[in-house]
């Protein structure tokens, strides 16, 4: 009898230990008064600096190539932007005193953002999905986010996050839109640098992020933000998030077979349509919720750790289901055309 691959680990994402050891760190030394004002500029600037990269690296190219799979690409946008959205609704309309409203809101905001990139491509790679469709849905996502995730949590959170005013939109035009479409512009002269310094930024946009979250977690315990939260609250919320993220899995697969996909396009929407960006979202809930943003953020952390671990074991699963053998002359067709 074949034994059952099951993973050798659990993977506890290193970036996600340093997160909360930067979380201590905040807990313990907050930064108050100047060093506060300091820590909030240099948050600021950090935020312009990843859009800036992110819009640099994006290739305008590939994702124009992408867009001959639209149905793909439109399917895991509305996984994204809209089922999840109307599940968050949905969960905080059923379970409104299980949470403090930040934590409400954090858990609606989570449902807001981006699909994320990387883990989306690993996942449907090791499942033996359809990888440029994880790509090119994956950047989608991430562009579309610049505009819709601020409008979504505008629209939806309303006073929470300043709503649809004249200084939170300029807001999100200065710190957002304008250094991503920079990036975009100047991606012809930067894309080279930053292909050949792909490691060294890489660790520039986590250290970054590091920053975005003591800022905000400073501002968190200075305001007194944290004493709203229970361990009976922390596992409530973790159920919540359990529970989004199998309703998003079931549907993202199962409705996929329905819409007519087959197995290697289910696997790019099921890994790209229920995964949301940690790092998009947190410089995205420090522009937008200010000094709520450090309890606003929680909800995202606990679930990215979540899909991680989910989306590990899911891929290795699914890489043992059998192959269907295709037809003779479609293989034939298939290698002419490669």
């Amino acid at each position: 009898m074949r034994r059952p691959h099951l993973p050798a680990r659990l993977p506890l994402d290193p970036y996600i230990l340093a997160l909360l050891a930067t979380v201590g760190l905040a807990a313990l030394l907050p930064a108050r008064g100047a060093a506060a004002t300091a820590a909030g500029a240099a948050s600021t600037a950090a935020v312009a600096l990843l859009f800036f990269l992110y819009g640099a690296r994006l290739s305008t190219r590939e994702a124009l190539d992408g867009l001959r799979h639209w149905r793909l690409h439109l399917t895991v946008l509305a996984c994204t932007f809209l089922l999840f959205p109307v599940l968050g609704l949905t969960l905080r309309a059923l379970a409104p005193g299980l949470l403090p409203p930040a934590l409400q809101s954090g858990l609606l905001f989570l449902c807001l953002v981006p699909s994320t990139v990387q883990s989306s491509i690993a996942f449907t790679s090791i499942a033996r999905g359809n990888v440029p469709a994880a790509i090119c849905a994956g950047s989608f996502s991430s562009l579309a986010g610049i505009i819709l995730t601020p409008l979504l949590a505008a629209v939806l959170l309303g006073g929470r996050t300043g709503g649809l005013s004249l200084d939170s939109l300029l807001r999100i035009t200065l710190q957002l839109l304008l250094p991503f479409l920079l990036g975009q512009a100047l991606r012809r002269w930067v894309g080279g640098v930053l292909t050949r310094h792909k490691k060294t930024l890489g660790h520039v946009d986590r250290g970054s992020i590091l920053l975005v979250v003591y800022a905000a977690f400073s501002a968190g315990m200075v305001a007194g933000i944290w004493q709203q939260i229970s361990p009976l609250r922390l596992g409530a919320l973790m159920l919540l998030e359990a529970l989004l993220l199998t309703v998003m899995l079931l549907v993202t697969w199962y409705g996929a077979a329905r819409l007519g996909f087959g197995r290697e396009d289910r696997i790019a929407i099921q890994f790209a349509g229920s995964k949301k960006s940690l790092a998009a979202g947190l410089p995205m809930a420090s522009v937008l919720f200010g000094a709520q943003a450090g309890l606003a953020v929680l909800p995202l952390m606990l679930f990215h750790q979540m899909q991680l671990m989910v989306g590990a074991a899911l891929a290795r699963r699914r890489a043992q289901d059998p192959r269907p053998e295709l037809p003779a002359d479609h293989v034939a067709e298939v290698s002419r055309a490669g």
